[in-house]
């Protein structure tokens, strides 16, 4: 699965990330390498929560 998120420098340092196509999805860490294995877990603790919630409903 490809998705697409937003990196940004953070004015403290570090970097920061969002996934626009996740609303609410966003990360941070000191390093690039930290950033990206932050937004793997981002992006699964999202979509898990996001499948819970309609599992729920039915």
């Amino acid at each position: 699965m490809k998705i697409k998120v937003v990196i940004h420098e953070a004015e403290e340092g570090g970097y920061w990330a969002g996934v626009p196509a996740i609303p609410g999805c966003a990360t941070q860490g000191e390093t690039l390498e930290e950033l990206l294995k932050n937004l793997y877990e981002a992006v699964e603790g999202c979509l898990s929560v996001d499948l819970a919630h309609y599992l729920i409903s039915f």
